[in-house]
């Protein structure tokens, strides 16, 4: 059975801000470098008219994770994740895989602009297809993609400030 997640990041730039930054390459690679964890890497990087699809390797690693997870990943947590956004919106597409387990991470993702700034919304499910652990995985990994787009938020916070 999936878990649901939904999350909310604020940033104080607009959402063309942001949008601008998510879909700049050099941008990318920089938040790899600083967040990406063990084997980060930006793996595909495509843009069309309105439209950037990337596809972006991160790691956390086994000493980060709970034990249960250690033990049903059998090491790190290695997520292949490819986002697709259109300038429209802006909004995006997410979907990811976990490596080590059959499992993945479905979303859409809306950015749009708040009073104070901006706000990116994640709202999909995370699906673990391990008996009786996977709930648990499942849990797991909602908690940890929390944390990186937290992260990843700040850091594109940062780095706007950087080039202004």
């Amino acid at each position: 059975m999936a878990r649901r997640i939904e999350h909310r990041t604020a940033s104080p730039w607009p959402a063309r801000d942001v949008y601008a930054a998510l879909v700049d390459e050099g941008h990318l690679r920089d938040r790899l470098a600083v967040l990406g964890g063990k084997g980060a890497e930006l793996v595909a990087f495509t843009t069309t008219g309105q439209t950037t699809t990337y596809q972006l390797r991160q790691g956390v690693d086994a000493a980060d994770l709970p034990p249960v997870a250690r033990g049903a990943l059998g090491g790190d947590l290695v997520i292949t994740r490819t986002e697709t956004w259109t300038e429209a919106g802006p909004a995006g597409t997410i979907e990811g895989l976990l490596g080590g387990v059959p499992g993945r991470i479905e979303g859409a993702i809306t950015l749009a602009d708040t009073a104070g700034g901006s706000e990116l919304h994640l709202v999909g499910q995370v699906e673990v297809g391990i008996p009786l652990l996977g709930g648990k995985v499942e849990k797991m990994v909602v908690e940890q993609v929390a944390r990186l787009l937290d992260k990843e938020t700040g850091f594109t916070s940062d780095w706007l400030a950087r080039r202004s």
